[in-house]
């Protein structure tokens, strides 16, 4: 199978992480070669010293795509998670990137808030953080993500459902014994790809 780049955006919280580690047995089952790089990680490692300024975040999300796409041109899935929050910059690692694949993990600031166990949404919402994303900063969500799941509304298995039958209609992994969407997310998928001249 030829390697791609699954690039994880949304907001801190949303669930990001948490479906790509789930994500990364599937594909592991299935022969596929998989490294993750998520932002926390890249930040202790690849982006040390880098603050929270547009440019300090452009950077590491750069540097992110840079790994990312040297890792899917040698046939391995490339697995990020970063928030990744402003939209030129996801656009131009897509344009240098072979088969670049966007999942938009989408919740509410207000879900967010509630289910924040550190509760630094609610010291943003109250101004006592700076320049922090979704509240002080901005988040400018995809508009055509090739994959959207809803985390306030699905199930983690819902939404690791809908991202790997994606991956399949697209071709970029084998299909698995089962398909566990229901018929009707089945159109959903099918015609969100369609629409973006996948099928």
């Amino acid at each position: 199978m030829k390697g791609f780049t699954l690039w994880f955006t949304g907001l801190s919280g949303s669930g990001k992480s948490t479906l790509a580690q789930a994500i990364e047995p599937v594909l592991l089952e299935r022969g596929v070669m998989v490294e993750i790089l998520d932002g926390d990680e890249v930040r202790t490692n690849l982006s040390k010293g880098l603050g929270f300024s547009k440019e300090d975040r452009d950077t590491n999300v750069r540097r992110i795509g840079f790994v990312a796409n040297l890792l899917s041109r040698n046939e391995v899935v490339a697995i990020t998670a970063a928030i990744s929050p402003y939209k030129s910059v996801r656009d131009e690692i897509r344009a240098r990137t072979a088969n670049f694949v966007e999942v938009y993990t989408e919740c509410s600031i207000e879900k967010l808030t509630e289910r924040d166990p550190k509760g630094l949404y609610k010291k943003a919402l109250a101004g006592e953080i700076a320049n922090f994303t979704g509240v002080s900063d901005p988040y400018e969500a995809p508009e055509n993500a090739e994959i959207v799941v809803n985390t306030e509304q699905e199930s983690l298995e819902e939404s690791l459902d809908k991202i790997v039958r994606s991956l399949e209609l697209m071709g970029l992994i084998p299909p698995g014994e089962d398909n566990h969407t229901s018929p009707e997310e089945e159109v959903v998928i099918r015609e969100r790809l369609q629409a973006l001249g996948y099928l």
